[in-house]
């Protein structure tokens, strides 16, 4: 490094005294731990440049870039930063802040350095701390005397509340509210969709809540990206004398059925019917939870009658229905621990875990897969109006082997609101990522959400949570949101969109290669839906990967869009796989995945159930030249690594419909090694229209589809092996 003599010679002055902050700040990075991205050797450590001794410094390699960062321990309001450089100082730097010296935001510009002490005014917050050389000013490395933080040693506080503002996309009813308000309400956001063009794509989103009491006659449409809830503590709390209807023949392009009926919910409250039935004729990314229905309930569209209309794959869970569940022409359907009088009818695929009242299990014929319990549930977490007014989430335990709904005295925590950060459409990623900083929750309200930098969960049991299809987007190929290896993360209600900029992986939970043993408190995610392509020409390599042991994914749906708002194809909104679980003792509750370009699902961890699986294969595959796979002609749906020794599946269906080519043909639906522990239960493939060939079910067993039987005839596996 540059000594005194070589320093005198190129005719640089090194100063020998730091700079002094306002006298309202403090210093905040003396004898803090630093590190760096490199030394020139054990004599220049980074720890030198926080010492608080002008007589040693760190310095670096002979590189560029590089850095220098201080742990303040924790977020603290940050007012100037004072650099005492060397005669080897930077010619180009930054300074950045991170709340987990992870993510990193800039609070300084681009800024030219100088030999000897450097004070510069700044704003901003953070735990961590640094100096981010791009530029040396000569040949030698970066070298710092000291590299102090000044600020006013306070925390800053991201305010919060028990009574937050949930945004204008949020309307809040009581007992007292006139119906014909509400009904007002409910129709000018449904009416607007009808037959719209752009709604199915659109920014618009909805969220009616209900505050405990009962309601008059109220007739809920409900469309695209709208959720109509209670706010009680259990569902009967609130009720609603009318209907929460979702029907057919309002959607623009496809009014014959309920197919494109995506992206809306009910949930936590008890409807009394019109007439006797409330008809839910939805497909996937629809969810029904925590719901009494004083009555019957159908799944299927008005128009079903003499097979022009259907509804395909749908999600209900912790209900209960008093009377009669009809499933009509709805195709795949799944329900877990919930209570029901009766269930009538099947198409392909209708499955439960945990129902009481379930029909038992007859696959094929009916196409009902029944299993008594399920093995592990944490239902998901939901807002409520306390007593007092205040709002807050509950969070429902832990269950093992369970059956039923799980409510009233449903156990578990209640967290206040002011324990949340309340997110709005606007917000940035590193004011979220801040919120983490300072322990709190997330909760986001309905809207998009541009994200600059990634979303990182770093703290047990956090709870990151949305109502209204909030969409987070990620710019310029970053993850949206990642979550450590660490017990208890609660994701749910999220929607994320993936950028016109590829991105690795949408989502990721956990760490490659890192089994830690979270069996005891699991991470769960529920209700998560993924898409590449929809209003942007989207593209991620894979859209969940899970690395972290005893995950619980309830509810997803990773699709690879086939029409958007933007354009779509092969070459347009690109994605390999929708979920890879890497971790062990994995269980998938509601597994929806379409539409990938390679394996849909690769399942590399032992142990790992699923119970309920849906797919459709991708659509627009050119050529069977351009789709051969590792095994032959395309990929299979669901992929169970060779080493795997351990995999059970229970209820599973890939459909096929090549319009593009109806030439083009895949081996097989699921491929997996053949061992005594990898166990698949009720398992079918179907060809639309009979477009398209998927040759067996399963390896080389179960023959292929289209069916000499007939038009869209399954083909069935009851076992395998």
């Amino acid at each position: 490094m540059l000594s005194g003599v070589l320093a005198a010679t190129l005719g640089i002055t090194v100063a020998s005294v730091a700079g002094t902050a306002s006298a309202a700040d403090v210093p905040l990075s003396q004898g803090k731990p630093a590190s760096a991205s490199s030394v020139e050797s054990a004599a220049f450590p980074a720890s030198a440049a926080v010492d608080g001794d002008t007589g040693t410094r760190w310095s670096s390699t002979f590189a560029d870039p590089q850095w220098l960062q201080v742990d303040l321990g924790s977020t603290q309001s940050i007012s100037q930063i004072v650099l005492n450089w060397e005669a080897a100082y930077a010619s180009a730097f930054t300074i950045q802040t991170s709340p987990n010296g992870t993510s990193w935001t800039d609070i300084s510009p681009v800024t030219v350095g100088r030999a000897g002490v450097q004070t510069l005014n700044v704003t901003g917050s953070g735990r961590y701390v640094r100096m981010s050389g791009t530029t040396r000013a000569t040949p030698y490395g970066y070298s710092l005397w000291e590299f102090q933080v000044f600020g006013s040693g306070t925390t800053p506080t991201i305010p919060t509340s028990d009574t937050p503002d949930l945004g204008p996309n949020v309307r809040i009813f009581e007992p007292g509210t006139a119906a014909s308000t509400i009904q007002s309400a409910v129709d000018q956001a449904f009416n607007a969709q009808l037959r719209s063009p752009t709604a199915q794509f659109g920014t618009q989103r909805h969220v009616f809540l209900f505050k405990p009491g009962t309601y008059g006659r109220v007739w809920a449409n409900v469309g695209f990206y709208t959720t109509i809830a209670g706010l009680g503590l259990n569902p009967d709390d609130v009720t609603i004398n009318g209907a929460v209807n979702v029907d057919s023949g309002w959607n623009y392009g496809d009014e014959s059925n309920a197919t494109q009926n995506f992206w809306r919910s009910m949930e936590n409250l008890s409807i009394v019917p019109e007439g006797g039935t409330n008809r839910w004729a939805v497909s996937q990314a629809a969810p029904m939870r925590r719901v009494h229905i004083k009555g019957n309930l159908t799944l299927a569209p008005s128009n079903q009658d003499n097979g022009q209309g259907y509804s395909s794959g749908g999600y209900l869970a912790d209900s209960v229905v008093d009377g009669v569940v009809s499933s009509g022409s709805q195709q795949q359907w799944y329900t877990r621990d919930s209570r029901i009088a009766r269930w009538d009818g099947g198409v392909w695929n209708m499955v439960f875990s945990g129902v009481q009242g379930a029909p038992a299990n007859a696959f094929p014929n009916p196409p009902h897969t029944t299993l008594a319990t399920t093995p592990v549930t944490r239902e998901k977490p939901y807002l409520y109006v306390d007593s007092a007014g205040l709002y807050r989430v509950f969070v429902p335990a832990l269950r093992r082997n369970s059956a039923g709904a799980n409510w009233p005295n449903t156990a578990g925590t209640s967290i206040p609101m002011r324990e949340f950060y309340v997110a709005k459409p606007g917000d940035s990623a590193a004011r979220i990522n801040a919120a983490l900083a300072q322990g709190l929750n997330l909760f986001f309200t309905p809207g998009t959400y541009s994200l600059d930098e990634t979303i990182r969960v770093t703290r047990p049991n956090t709870v990151v949570t949305g109502i209204g299809f909030p969409t987070l987007i990620p710019n310029n190929g970053i993850e949206a949101l990642n979550v450590a290896d660490v017990d208890g993360v609660k994701v749910s209600g999220l929607t994320f969109d993936a950028g016109t900029t590829n991105s690795p992986t949408l989502m990721s939970v956990g760490r490659a290669g890192v089994h830690t043993d979270h069996a005891a408190n699991p991470i769960s995610l529920q209700d998560v839906f993924f898409r590449i392509g929809s209003s942007v020409q989207g593209k991620a390599t894979t859209t969940l990967a899970v690395h972290s042991d005893d995950t619980i994914i309830d509810h997803i749906w990773a699709w690879r869009a086939d029409h958007g708002g933007a354009p779509t194809g092969w070459a347009v909104n690109t994605g390999d796989t929708g979920l890879v679980v890497n971790g062990d003792d994995v269980l998938a509750t509601g597994l929806f995945v379409e539409h990938y370009q390679k394996y849909e699902v690769i399942w590399n961890g032992n142990r790992g159930k699923t119970i309920f699986f849906q797919n459709e294969k991708p659509y627009d595959v050119p050529n069977q030249a351009a789709w051969i796979g590792p095994r032959g002609n395309g990929y299979a749906a669901y992929k169970v690594a060779d080493a795997v020794t351990d995999h059970e599946l229970w209820g599973g269906g890939s459909y096929a419909y090549f319009n593009v080519n109806p030439s083009v043909r895949v081996d097989r639906a699921f491929e997996v090694p053949i061992r005594s522990g990898v166990r698949l239960r009720s398992i079918l493939t179907v060809s639309l229209g009979d477009v398209g060939t998927i040759a067996n079910v399963v390896n080389d067993t179960g023959g292929a589809v289209p069916n000499p039987a007939g038009n869209t005839t399954p083909r069935q596996v009851v076992a395998y092996p």
